[in-house]
């Protein structure tokens, strides 16, 4: 029979998801040598290395990698029982791992946990923000219950609950603030600066203003709404951010903000969790806080 601890195979499944003992060790909040001597271990009971270990990296051997699929399926079960016991008790209690892009989390998680925890004594909410997917690769790992995303996902895993559609906005030099307003051919002509690669808000934008067309190379890249508002502030280029991000991110530069006439290019905000969460009575709840959340701030900007 053989013999493996649960803290063995999250241990593992750490190692395989950073590839190195010291920030795997860091991650599970122990010491290198510990978690090593537990996945050498769990080699030993199965008989076989489950990585090859290199001087930087530690990198799954054919054997990790079919290891590494059947304890992520035991591990997330274990937490699925987890999520089972707490629906049973009916109320939204104890930990809740909530995954949010970057795009939306320093602008609406505040109002977000605000209203949660309020409504939910005892909720230990665990926030997780990175791009989409990432967070779609957690879900499906049970490492999340639940994230905050543009839609569609179009995962046949999850489960898709639209909350609320948001416009952009384009942001340009607070010296073209009585120029008129570029339509999408204009501002094709112009220095347009997005996200980095990975990013969905940065396909958002290029569909608007590149539709059909192949958008150039010379893109300038940021890796946050922040820089590319303060890189417009100084003359660089323009660019479009979403309307719940213009309070934050305008304050401190000397921008303008302007909508675009006729149609506006915009993104639907949605919930995903996994079809198969015992919690999804509980996340339609959630859902339900956030999208109240997103409305309430629409309206204090007038939208």
């Amino acid at each position: 029979m053989i013999n493996l601890t649960l803290k063995q195979l999250r241990y593992f499944d750490a190692l395989a998801r950073h590839g190195h003992f010291g920030r795997a060790a860091e991650a599970c909040a122990i010491s290198q040598p510990a978690l090593s001597m537990q996945i050498r271990e769990m080699e030993a009971v199965l008989g076989s290395d489950l990585f090859e270990r290199g001087a930087r990296q530690a990198r799954l051997t054919g054997f990790g990698e079919e290891v590494l699929a059947r304890a992520r399926e035991i591990l997330r079960g274990v937490e699925e029982l987890a999520d089972m016991a707490r629906a049973a008790r009916g109320n939204l209690s104890g930990r809740l791992r909530i995954g949010v892009i970057p795009t939306i989390a320093p602008y609406l998680l505040p109002a977000i946990i605000a209203r949660l925890t309020e409504a939910n004594e005892g909720l230990d909410i665990h926030l997780r923000e990175t791009v989409t997917p990432k967070l779609i690769r957690e879900l499906e790992e049970g490492r999340l219950d639940t994230a905050i995303v543009a839609l569609p996902v179009s995962e046949a895993f999850l489960t898709e609950v639209e909350l609320f559609a948001e416009d952009f906005v384009l942001v340009r030099p607070g010296a073209d603030a009585e120029k008129p307003v570029p339509n999408p051919e204009k501002l094709r002509e112009m220095r347009l600066l997005l996200l980095e690669e990975g990013h969905c808000f940065r396909d958002q934008a290029l569909d608007f203003c590149y539709a059909g067309q192949a958008a150039p190379r010379e893109l300038l890249d940021g890796s946050s709404l922040s820089t590319l508002v303060q890189m417009v502030g100084a003359g660089i280029g323009v660019t479009l951010i979403p309307e719940m991000a213009v309070a934050v991110e305008t304050r401190s530069a000397h921008v303008a903000i302007a909508r675009f006439n006729g149609a506006q290019p915009s993104r639907r905000i949605g919930m995903v969790w996994r079809r198969t969460s015992p919690l999804s009575k509980q996340l339609s709840q959630v859902a339900d806080v956030v999208r109240a959340a997103g409305l309430a701030q629409r309206a204090g900007m007038g939208a």
